[in-house]
């Protein structure tokens, strides 16, 4: 009887010690999928990627790609990073400045024994997939932002890796730039075949790129799940703000959420036990006086801050709950707000989520 195949994709736990910081990760991902590390600064995000590519010794914890052993610290087994079948696009996508567009993307297939002539010709297809062949003899110094940006994605696809690893791929573009090029790097994403990983920040970077969301805090693993998934369902202060929520957590009984300190949440599900409430700043209404209004939640707050988000005043409340709430400019004139205004707020039970904690 034949062997059974080893299995196929990322299987990781990555655990790293630093003075003042443990970061406890598990990671799989199968072939294709495209899993994003979300998680505010510190969080270990970088830490994660780092370890991954071999940059950064495990101290505990095991790493398989494919079945192979890559880092297994009780084994005294770390794979260095050129050895392994991993491509990186940095931030800042370290593009060798004395080389041409063409020479940075062939570079990786030359330190695997490539030859200059096959190596080059080989460059020369991704630059001409990635919309770039018109600037094969360009050095970085010329590129935009955007191009270069691209030319890093091809020099790691050009080596054919098993897992792919982006650091914040976007985030030194302009928003126009970003816009254009997160569809690219969706495009090519799509069409990737082994395992992608994603660091970012940006929540709405990894909405679009990622088939599977990793929120970490801390160094550890906090909530995972579908875009779709994590951004209905936050379980967090910090991924909730990420999707733009207001979250509370507290018991339910009914269709109704106690919350600590007794402010009682209508919402629009029946549930017993522990829960969590969410509702979009974009559903709380804003009165000068208490409202005459068929809104279950109804609340005196004060005004702590008011400030731009998008073409949208997000305006935030303390009182009893602490909540925000977005307003056009014209109602914030209308409401004659401003810092320390008492005023009522309002939030349908419609409008208004619960779910399991």
């Amino acid at each position: 009887m034949d062997a059974p195949s080893a299995p196929a994709g990322l299987d990781a736990r990555l655990r790293v010690t630093r003075p003042g910081f443990d970061l406890d990760l598990a990671l799989a991902a199968r072939p294709g999928e495209v899993v994003a590390l979300l998680g505010p600064n510190g969080a270990g995000k970088s830490t994660a990627l780092r370890a991954l590519a071999g940059l950064l010794p495990l101290d505990g914890g095991r790493l398989t790609l494919d079945g192979t052993v890559l880092a297994d610290p009780a084994a005294r087994v770390h794979v260095p990073p050129e050895h392994r079948p991993v491509g990186v696009v940095f931030q800042d996508y370290l593009l060798f400045p004395h080389l041409s567009a063409l020479d940075n993307v062939a570079f990786g297939l030359r330190c695997r024994g490539r030859a200059k002539a096959a190596a080059r010709a080989e460059a020369a297809e991704w630059l001409d997939r990635l919309g770039l062949a018109e600037h094969a003899a360009a050095r970085p110094g010329r590129l935009s932002g955007g191009q270069a940006q691209r030319v890093a994605l091809g020099r790691a696809l050009a080596v054919r890796p098993r897992l792919l690893l982006l650091d914040e791929p976007l985030a030194a573009l302009d928003a126009r730039t970003r816009l254009d090029v997160r569809a690219q790097l969706r495009r090519h994403l799509a069409e990737f075949e082994a395992v992608a990983v994603l660091v970012t920040h940006d929540p709405l970077d990894a909405m679009v790129l990622a088939d599977r969301l990793v929120v970490i805090e801390q160094g550890r693993e906090v909530q995972s799940g579908t875009p779709e998934q994590v951004s209905r369902h936050p379980r967090t202060d910090y991924i909730a703000r990420l999707v733009g929520l207001n979250l509370y957590r507290g018991e339910a009984a009914g269709r109704e959420v106690e919350l600590p300190g007794g402010v009682r949440l209508a919402t629009a599900e029946e549930l017993t036990g522990p829960a969590f409430a969410a509702f979009p700043p974009a559903a709380v209404t804003l009165h000068r006086s208490r409202p005459d209004s068929s809104a279950r939640n109804c609340w005196e707050l004060t005004v702590t801050g008011l400030d731009l988000h998008g073409d949208l005043v997000r305006a935030e409340l303390a009182g009893p709950l602490d909540l925000a709430a977005d307003l056009t400019p014209t109602a914030v004139h209308d409401l004659d707000l401003a810092t320390g205004s008492r005023v009522w707020a309002t939030v349908k039970a419609a409008q208004t989520r619960a779910y399991p904690a």
